[in-house]
C-alpha cells in the first residue's frame, strides 16, 4: 500500500464519518454544543492516548492505564477528603494548624489532591518502565501485572467505595470565557499537551531514541542510545498522561471511582492504532493518534444521535481496529517483499 495512502486514511474516515453525520442529523451533530461535548469526551482518552503513543512507538505496550487512572483519581481524592478529617483533630502542633489553614483555604486542598494524583501517576509510570528494563521482562507481562495490581489498591483503598470531591469540579466542567460558549478547561489541557507531545517527538532526542529504539532496538543500543533510560522515560510521561486524565475523569463526575477505567486501554490502543502507530514498534505521530481519538469519540457520539445500540457501536469499532491493524501488516509485509 501507498505510503501516503495508508498515512492520510485515518483523516480520510474521520471526515467520511463527519460528513455523513452531518447530513443524517445537520441540525443535531453540526452544533457548537455537540462538536464541544464531543471534544471534551475525547479529552481524556487522547491525553491518555498521547503517552500510548510514545509507548507504542518504542515497540511497546500499556495494559494499565485503566487501572492506573482510577488509582490516581482514589489516591487524588482521598487526600482532598482525609485533610478535612485530619483538621477536626483537636491535639496541637504545626500539622493540625496546617490542616485547619488548608480547611479555611479549600483551593489549597484541591490542588494538594491533585498533586498527590500526578505524584502517583509519575511514581506508577516510573515503576512499569523500570520493571520493564531492568528485569527485562515483555512490557505486555509488566503492564498486565501492574493492571491488576493497580486495580487491586483502588479498592483497597476505602474498601471498594468511592470518594466524593463536590467541590472538585474546573478541571472537568469548567469553562474559559471566549466567543458565545467558551473553551472548556479540559479541552484546553488537552491541546496543550498534544502540542507538548508533538514537540518532544519531532524536535527532541528523546523523540528520536523513542523512533529509533521501535525500529531495532538492538541497532539503537549500539548506536550509544541508553535504551533502559530512554523506555523508563517515555512510561514515566504516560503515567503523568494518565495522572493528569484521571484528574479530568474525577472532576467530571466529582467522584472518584475505583472502577474508572475498566476496558479503558483497549479504547486507547485502538485510537492509536487507528491513528497509524504500529504495533510493531518505529511508527506513529501524535496527529494521527488525535485523528484517532476524535474517529472513535465521532461515530460513538453519531451512534448514539441516531439510536443505534451500544452494542453495534462495539461491533464497528471492533471492525475498524481489526481493519487498521490489517492494513498495517499488509504494509509491512509489502515493504518486505519489495526489500527482498
Amino acid at each position: 500500500m501507498n505510503k501516503m495512502i495508508r498515512q492520510l486514511l485515518p483523516f480520510g474516515t474521520l471526515t467520511l464519518i463527519i460528513c455523513i453525520l452531518s447530513a443524517l442529523k445537520p441540525d443535531i451533530f453540526l452544533t457548537s454544543e455537540n462538536i464541544l461535548n464531543v471534544l471534551s469526551r475525547s479529552s481524556v482518552n487522547g491525553i491518555i492516548a498521547v503517552g500510548m503513543t510514545m509507548v507504542i512507538i518504542s515497540a511497546g505496550i500499556d495494559l494499565s492505564v485503566g487501572s492506573m487512572l482510577a488509582l490516581v483519581g482514589m489516591c487524588a481524592g482521598g487526600v482532598m477528603v482525609a485533610i478535612p478529617e485530619l483538621a477536626q483533630s483537636d491535639s496541637p502542633g504545626t500539622f493540625t494548624s496546617m490542616m485547619h489553614w488548608m480547611v479555611d483555604n479549600p483551593t489549597s486542598i484541591l490542588l494538594l489532591g491533585s498533586l498527590a494524583g500526578i505524584l502517583v501517576g509519575f511514581l506508577c509510570g516510573c515503576l512499569n518502565g523500570t520493571l520493564i528494563t531492568k528485569l527485562k521482562l515483555p512490557p505486555f507481562i509488566v503492564t498486565l501485572g501492574s493492571m491488576s495490581a493497580f486495580r487491586g489498591i483502588s479498592y483497597v483503598m476505602n474498601n471498594g467505595k468511592p470518594f466524593d470531591v463536590p467541590s472538585y469540579t474546573f478541571l472537568g466542567s469548567g469553562v474559559i470565557p471566549l466567543g458565545s460558549h467558551g473553551i472548556p478547561v479540559c479541552i484546553i489541557i488537552f491541546a496543550v499537551i498534544v502540542i507538548i507531545a508533538g514537540f518532544i517527538l519531532k524536535f527532541t532526542r528523546l523523540g528520536r531514541y523513542t523512533y529509533a529504539i521501535g525500529s531495532n532496538r538492538q541497532a539503537a543500543f549500539h548506536a550509544g542510545i541508553n535504551v533502559d533510560k530512554t523506555l523508563i522515560a517515555i512510561y514515566t510521561l504516560t503515567g503523568l498522561a494518565v495522572a493528569i486524565g484521571a484528574l479530568i475523569a474525577t472532576s467530571r463526575t466529582v467522584s472518584a471511582q475505583p472502577t474508572a477505567g475498566i476496558t479503558l486501554e483497549l479504547d486507547i490502543i485502538a485510537a492509536v492504532v487507528i491513528g497509524g502507530a504500529s504495533l510493531s514498534g518505529g511508527r506513529g505521530t501524535i496527529t494521527g493518534t488525535i485523528i484517532g481519538t476524535l474517529l472513535i469519540s465521532f461515530l460513538r457520539n453519531g451512534c448514539t444521535l441516531l439510536g443505534i445500540s451500544t452494542n453495534i457501536q462495539l461491533i464497528v469499532i471492533g471492525a475498524i481496529i481489526i481493519s487498521a491493524v490489517a492494513l498495517d501488516q499488509m504494509a509491512r509485509t509489502k515493504a518486505q517483499t519489495s526489500k527482498s
